[in-house]
């Protein structure tokens, strides 16, 4: 860490110069004395992108940002506050601490957080920063998390775990055995410290085939923002072997959706099937991930268009977990029909149809925005539709 690089005037031009473009940043460089002009930039980049998924950090004057791909890795403030209203006790180790969003959520929740990052000036900058959010309940500790977890030999309420996904060469993955640490190694490890653990991997990870092999698996959730997949949490209890629970949420600027079932359920319901009515439902990203296809069906009492389609409807209008929209019109997909709604400009949706967006644009002549929805799809008699559509 170079603290001259919180000298107010430094922080004011880093401040003054957040959305300038930084290539003329470089080449114009600065006078700042004992301050190598590239750490400047790298700190209008780091803070740059905290401004909407980091607003406490970004607010708060003397933080010192890491290198922009920490602030990529780090979990937003809005699903770290998510988590955190998972967990309760006395005592919480976070093994991956990184950043360090994670903790200081947890530290709200739980009266000691011992945060544990091997990189060590990563942990001096995470240590600064909590000292300047007045994070007092949170020790940083410089060192491996597994060895630090040893080496203290106590028993926490909870551990926390986020696995790195980058693997030695600094190319993304995603599945656990690439990750690192692999939890399936060192699961056992785990459950000698502590009865609960929660782990935090890819959207990318295919929930049944995980559920395979991840033991004490107590509940699944799928976090979404603004309807992007962000995280899957694992919360693994020692010893578990009940019904698990499968949790989503879509977090948005408002409120949040939420639907939640039990995993057994999926595979034990049918969904009802019928053609179109009067209003079209497409779930959240949550509920996709999560693959809650028939027990949306039955739980809703709402009719799914085709098996494969995965969207539904009803003749009178119900509250959903995803976007809604009213059916205006409903014909079968060919050129010449759809030149009789004389449709030119419209926000396109495919779901188990043979062409991409791109394609039917091109196809049609359909340029993308307005107020129009239009629905490519499959019925539940094997026909390919097209839905006119008005979102509600």
């Amino acid at each position: 860490m170079n603290l001259k690089l919180l000298n107010t005037d430094i922080q004011t031009y880093i401040t003054e110069n957040l959305n300038v473009d930084v290539s003329k940043l470089i080449l114009k460089g600065s006078d700042f004395e004992g301050v190598d002009h590239k750490l400047i930039i790298e700190q209008i980049e780091a803070k740059k992108r905290c401004k909407k998924k980091l607003p406490t950090w970004f607010s708060n004057k003397n933080i010192y940002y890491p290198n922009k791909l920490n602030i990529e890795q780090t979990s937003s403030e809005l699903t770290a506050s998510y988590k955190a209203n998972l967990v309760s006790g006395k005592t919480l180790i976070d093994i991956t601490g990184g950043f360090g969003v994670d903790c200081y959520y947890f530290s709200k929740q739980i009266d000691t957080v011992t945060h544990c990052e091997i990189n060590t000036k990563l942990s001096k900058i995470v240590k600064h920063n909590y000292k300047t959010l007045n994070a007092n309940n949170i020790k940083s500790i410089a060192n491996d998390g597994l060895e630090t977890l040893e080496a203290l030999n106590q028993s926490f309420d909870w551990i926390y775990i986020d696995p790195s996904r980058r693997d030695d060469i600094k190319n993304k993955v995603f599945l656990l055995t690439d990750c690192q640490p692999n939890i399936k190694n060192i699961l056992g490890l785990l459950f000698i410290y502590s009865k609960n653990v929660m782990l935090k991997t890819s959207p990318l990870l295919d929930i049944s085939a995980t559920l395979k092999d991840l033991k004490y698996v107590k509940e699944i959730h799928c976090i979404a923002v603004n309807n992007e997949m962000k995280e899957l949490l694992w919360v693994l209890q020692k010893d578990y072997n009940e019904a698990i629970e499968v949790k989503t949420i879509n977090i948005q600027k408002n409120s949040s959706q939420t639907f939640n079932f039990l995993c057994k359920e999926e595979g034990l319901k049918e969904a009802f099937h019928s053609k179109a009515s009067n209003y079209i439902y497409e779930p959240n990203s949550a509920i996709l991930k999560s693959g809650a296809f028939n027990i949306l069906s039955n739980k809703l009492n709402i009719y799914k268009l085709h098996k494969h389609s995965h969207l539904y409807t009803s003749d009178a209008l119900i509250e959903f977990p995803g976007r809604r929209f009213s059916i205006d019109t409903i014909i079968p997909y060919n050129k010449k029909e759809f030149l009789k709604l004389k449709v030119t400009k419209a926000n396109i949706t495919i779901r188990n149809f043979p062409l991409s967006v791109n394609d039917i644009r091109k196809k049609l002549k359909i340029k993308d925005g307005g107020d129009i929805y239009l629905f490519f799809t499959t019925n539940n008699e094997n026909k390919r539709v097209i839905l006119k559509c008005s979102k509600l």
